[in-house]
């Protein structure tokens, strides 16, 4: 079990470091640390808002559900960034492309992607035309955390699963209470 463990981690880095070295051009240098903002504390509560005040009357409860799928899955990715500390990749690995102000906390799991994930699931499980729209965007985020060289592969996948968990647990929790 130990070997496959140390096998997965390997990967982990040698991903990170071809897309951060490799991918690496000025188009991505200017776009990525401008994406990655989207699954950030501002950019979510905001779009919650907008939608809230914005929306019909039917869709208001999709940002209740919203704001307590991404503040149950925030509470989740930090008891385990607590339990689990995991440095970031470009501590860890010293040839990896830095961008200003780097996060210096642990990697495991992504608060970005687990954020982005947990609204757009909330959003497309109302309305799947929406998945056209809001998982590329999502993507990119997540994209954009390995870019910069602040996440692990499997810290954006676990990520990512943890958002579309909670929100599932939200959303179908809100529907069978009501």
């Amino acid at each position: 079990m130990k070997s496959l463990v140390a096998r997965l981690v390997e990967y982990d880095g040698t991903i990170v470091s071809y897309l951060n070295r490799q991918w690496k051009c000025q188009l991505l240098d200017v776009l990525m640390p401008r994406l990655t903002h989207l699954g950030g504390a501002t950019a979510s509560l905001t779009f919650l808002l907008c939608w809230w005040f914005f929306s019909t009357p039917e869709s208001k409860i999709w940002a209740v559900e919203g704001l307590i799928a991404l503040t149950s899955s925030h509470l989740a990715v930090v008891l385990i960034k607590k339990y689990l500390p995991r440095l970031r990749p470009y501590l860890k690995i010293s040839e990896l492309n830095t961008f200003p102000n780097p996060l210096t906390d642990f990697s495991f799991p992504s608060g970005h992607t687990t954020a982005v994930f947990s609204l757009t699931a909330t959003f497309i499980l109302h309305e799947a035309f929406l998945f056209f729209i809001l998982f590329p965007i999502a993507g990119l985020v997540a994209f954009s955390r390995m870019y910069l060289a602040l996440h692990y592969p499997s810290d954006v996948l676990i990520g990512g699963c943890l958002g579309s968990g909670f929100a599932a647990l939200t959303v179908y929790g809100t529907h069978t209470l009501l």
